[in-house]
């Protein structure tokens, strides 16, 4: 079954916790699908009237600011060892390649690594317990953690939010045109991805891990 599919069986309050607690997981650095759940979410909401965007949104947005900040409490206590945990329960996510790259961005943009990797995959993953593990100042991490997690649950939410009012009504009078096109897109887009996701771990698997920034 699709998540969409499943989210339509479950209460209201269901999906607001479902949401905050799924992003709030992948944010502490658990591999867990919260972009996903959020954009599933936000479509069924705006296709029922019983799920409130706001208070999805919000619980989005609370999911992503806890979640990163345990995260980053749990990777400056654990320090690299808990990379190397990492690494062996989930090599798929938390590979030598995967950390060198998030390292990389950490070292080249500081706490704008934080703001702007929660729109990235990876680095939503990685941002709060690497900034730990780095010893980023926490001030500066919670300005770009509040400002990023604000920014990328709200701003998801209210964009599928009104694109699927918009597609709603569109796809009736276009349905199958509607279908092909949303196809196309997807399987592109998916394309695109994994193609540039590839050469950054080819790159990343060439070159040697920076050293450790200090507060």
């Amino acid at each position: 079954m699709h998540v969409q599919e499943w989210l339509e069986t479950v209460p209201a309050v269901a999906v607001y916790a479902l949401v905050g607690i799924v992003i709030g997981l992948e944010s502490l650095g658990i591999p867990l699908p919260g972009e996903i759940v959020l954009v599933s979410s936000a479509l069924l909401a705006s296709q029922h009237g019983d799920i409130d965007p706001v208070i999805l949104g919000a619980c989005a947005t609370a999911g992503a600011i806890i979640g990163d900040s345990i995260g980053y409490a749990i990777g400056r206590k654990g320090g690299r060892p808990l990379l190397a945990w990492l690494g062996g329960k989930f090599p798929r996510h938390f590979s030598e390649a995967h950390i060198a790259t998030a390292e990389r961005s950490f070292q080249k943009w500081g706490m704008w690594a934080v703001f702007f990797g929660r729109f990235v995959a990876l680095l939503r993953i990685f941002a709060g317990p690497l900034a730990g593990v780095l010893r980023m100042p926490y001030w500066k991490f919670l300005t770009a953690n509040v400002l990023g997690g604000i920014l990328w649950a709200g701003g998801t939410t209210a964009v599928i939010y009104y694109v699927g009012i918009v597609a709603e009504s569109w796809l009736k009078r276009f349905s199958w045109l509607g279908l092909v096109a949303a196809v196309l897109i997807g399987v592109t887009s998916m394309l695109v991805l994994k193609r540039k996701a590839k050469k950054t771990a080819s790159a990343a698997e060439a070159t040697p891990t920076p050293a450790p920034v200090g507060d």
